[in-house]
């Protein structure tokens, strides 16, 4: 289960929601992805739990340079990220991050020690166009031609349909399993393994009173929870 806390909040309230997760004792893998700004303050939060520590975005650039604003996932790995969202729907619709950009993210965030969520999935037009598949399949194919299907032996994949975030709409459970197999199938062409171990994740509209149904489809293995 990852959370992504996106542009909400404060350090006093973050660190006090990361002491309450980690105090939990999780059974399950949990994964918090706070804004840039407070992701010391969190780690500190967390302290030695088993909780997770994630960005929500690095830079697509490798290399140190005159990038002024971005953060490097170099940068975010020094302070004790372990992952990193790349591609998530926001980014993609609001910043303009093409399929191309995303994979080089993806690079970038391996390269620095991390392991990257890739996030992919459609708006309403391309789903009611009946375009989902496609749209899915070129968002993954975007990474799997720049860096191979074994880089997916260390990464996440989060299906969030576009149309389903922050909208009260929820794919149902069969909608989902679908795509999440179709997903798993796609890299299952370039490596049977890999595909069978990866984790792919829901999000979107994910709540309590969903979140059995959906994580209970033989593809879907947890949440990206907003």
């Amino acid at each position: 289960m990852a959370g992504n806390w996106k542009m909400h909040g404060d350090q006093a309230r973050l660190t006090r929601l990361a002491a309450e997760i980690a105090a939990a004792k999780p059974a399950v893998d949990v994964l918090v992805c706070p804004p840039f700004v407070y992701l010391a303050a969190v780690a500190e939060a967390l302290g030695g739990s088993s909780v997770r520590l994630g960005a929500q975005d690095v830079a697509d650039q490798q290399e140190e340079g005159a990038y002024t604003g971005e953060v490097s996932a170099v940068m975010v790995a020094d302070l004790q990220c372990e992952y990193a969202l790349v591609g998530h729907s926001e980014r993609r619709a609001l910043y303009g991050d093409t399929n191309e950009r995303v994979a080089a993210k993806f690079l970038a965030a391996q390269a620095a020690g991390i392991c990257p969520v890739l996030c992919v999935g459609e708006t309403l037009q391309q789903r009611e166009q009946g375009a989902t598949d496609k749209v899915v399949g070129e968002q993954l194919d975007a990474v799997l031609t720049t860096a191979g299907i074994q880089a997916f032996a260390n990464a996440v994949v989060a299906y969030e349909p576009v149309w389903a975030i922050g909208t009260g709409k929820t794919a149902t459970p069969e909608q989902a399993q679908e795509v999440h197999a179709n997903i798993r199938a796609r890299l299952a062409e370039r490596d049977a393994t890999i595909a069978a171990q990866i984790r792919i994740l829901y999000g979107g509209s994910v709540k309590g009173a969903n979140a059995k149904d959906l994580f209970s489809r033989q593809d879907i293995d947890g949440g990206l929870v907003g």
